[in-house]
């Protein structure tokens, strides 16, 4: 298999280092019979780790292992892509999708609700319609929550300072200020410390939104305040993309925020202050409040934001039985919507092995891999694989680590979509 169709398969159930031939992944997949694996998993988040759980634990379980998916939200938007949404190149509603096929094709049961607490000596799961939901294993699947952040102003300009950093309303608010700007305006972006979700996707939206405002206002200015030192994912790429490609974008790094005036449009930083048109300010992220108000435990992560697992199973470092996929967890791994399916397969399997009273697989692999558009015919990509090591009992990268591709050309803006297309079809159909 070339590199163009690695990339393009890296979504499946192959790239999550199970021994399945690609051409059983890729065929079409149907609910075995028991397997052997009897048990009830409730699976609370329907995002990119979320939906993935709950359809590979019945594809590999079979019919023996029950599933019920709790997410208050019917409708799903990717994060994937929504950058796109800001200039216009796609909407909302094409990234939208829903659990149709995970009820049909897999019979999942899905609950539109949240959840209101957790009883891990009962193992029962209290929901906000008054529900509860027995289990023996339950995967937290919630995502992030954003830290406040420090703004003043009136209460009209601070509800223009977003951070569509969540697809949905606020990518609309952000859409329509970035439409409403002229070519004597700044567009102004911070970054927040690392980790946070998607590590290249600010560096994309600054590419995406300075090729908007050159090729369709003919002027207007980014300024791109990083509170990390340096770029942080696809450093060679960005970088010629900041230089060269894009000469309207300003990078600032060590550009810790400080504060935000949203009456004078003034970000104050560690490194100074910047006034913009459009401020568009990413806040720092932790775990989300399900995690800390289940007495999960954060004693495993120094920074005290995120929930501590082991990488076998990604079952809670402090509960048993209870596993953390995707965003919430520490693991040295990417926050992204790639990553977060390859470690729901990953739980997946280790969920199935239990409930056949095996040992989950010793050598877990992973993969995250990225493609980002730099202008509206253009992109450049991201790859790694991870592996998991006995002594650290952490996931590191495997081969050659991260690798970016040599160019930023329209081929690889063509198998985004590609890339894409397979990526969500392997989580949500």
């Amino acid at each position: 298999m070339n590199r163009r169709d690695f990339l393009r398969y890296l979504s499946m159930g192959a790239a999550a280092g199970l021994t399945l031939p690609l051409e059983q992944v890729l065929a079409a997949a149907a609910v075995p019979g028991n397997t052997g694996a009897n048990g009830r998993v409730v699976v609370v988040g329907g995002g990119m780790a979320g939906a993935a759980v709950a359809k590979y634990l019945r594809l590999w379980g079979g019919t023996g292992v029950k599933v019920t998916l709790v997410e208050p939200n019917a409708i799903y938007y990717s994060n994937i892509f929504s950058n796109k949404v800001l200039t216009g190149d796609t909407t909302l509603a094409k990234l939208a999708y829903n659990y149709t096929a995970l009820k049909k094709n897999y019979g999942i049961e899905v609950k539109t609700t949240s959840v209101t607490a957790i009883d891990p000596t009962s193992k029962q799961v209290k929901l906000a319609d008054g529900g509860t939901l027995p289990y023996e294993h339950l995967v937290l699947a919630p995502g992030i929550t954003f830290d406040a952040l420090s703004v003043s102003g009136t209460i009209g300009n601070k509800a223009k300072i977003v951070h569509a950093w969540q697809a949905g309303p606020q990518t609309v608010s952000l859409q329509a200020q970035v439409k409403a700007m002229t070519n004597k305006d700044t567009f102004i972006l911070t970054i927040p410390p690392k980790p946070y979700r998607c590590p290249p996707g600010p560096y994309e939206r600054a590419c995406v939104v300075a090729d908007y405002l050159t090729r369709v206002k003919k002027g207007g200015k980014v300024i791109v305040l990083d509170a990390n030192n340096g770029i942080l994912a696809e450093p060679n790429n960005f970088g010629k993309a900041f230089t060269s490609i894009h000469k309207n974008i300003t990078y600032v790094p060590n550009a810790i925020l400080n504060s935000i005036d949203a009456d004078t449009g003034t970000v104050n930083t560690a490194v100074g202050s910047f006034k913009g048109k459009v401020i568009n300010a990413i806040p720092a992220q932790r775990a989300a409040s399900i995690i800390t108000q289940s007495g999960l435990g954060l004693a495993n992560d120094t920074t005290g934001k995120w929930a501590g697992v082991d990488l076998l199973s990604y079952e809670s470092t402090a509960v048993a039985k209870i596993h953390v996929i995707g965003d919430s967890h520490a693991s040295g791994q990417p926050k992204a919507g790639h990553i977060a399916n390859a470690e729901a397969k990953v739980c997946a399997d280790a969920i199935v092995r239990a409930m056949r009273g095996e040992s989950p697989n010793p050598n877990p692999r992973t993969n995250s891999a990225c493609y980002t558009p730099i202008t509206k015919t253009t992109a450049s990509w991201l790859s790694v694989a991870f592996k998991y090591d006995p002594a650290l009992k952490t996931m590191v990268p495997a081969g050659a680590g991260v690798v970016e591709s040599a160019t930023i050309n329209k081929d690889n803006y063509e198998e985004m979509n590609k890339w894409f297309s397979n990526l969500m079809s392997d989580t949500f159909a």
